[in-house]
């Protein structure tokens, strides 16, 4: 499967940089294929590894603010792997042919 997904902490001011970081430093320990953007994190692996490692990038936002918000979509796809990039892949011949 492939989530993504955001941590917003709610109550700390306008900049949560430094939040975020706490929540995608989970993430990259994970050891799960993963990507960050300007909006989401995506990670790819098994539906109880994915929803581990978001369950604790909420934790460790939580430990520090006193309200977090999370949104997460997901494709549950199975005998897929490598979705993270294949995906992009596939929308990147589309667009040279």
């Amino acid at each position: 499967m492939i989530v993504a997904f955001s941590v917003t902490p709610i109550g700390v001011g306008e900049d949560v940089g430094e939040y975020v970081a706490d929540a995608v430093r989970v993430v990259r320990e994970s050891g799960l294929p993963h990507r960050t953007d300007a909006m989401f994190t995506s990670l790819e692996g098994d539906w109880d590894e994915c929803m581990e490692v978001v369950r604790k990038a909420v934790a460790v936002v939580e430990e520090r603010a006193p309200r977090v918000s999370l949104v997460l979509k997901a494709d549950i796809r199975q005998g897929v792997t490598d979705g993270l990039t294949s995906k992009v892949d596939s929308v990147e011949r589309h667009l040279s042919g």
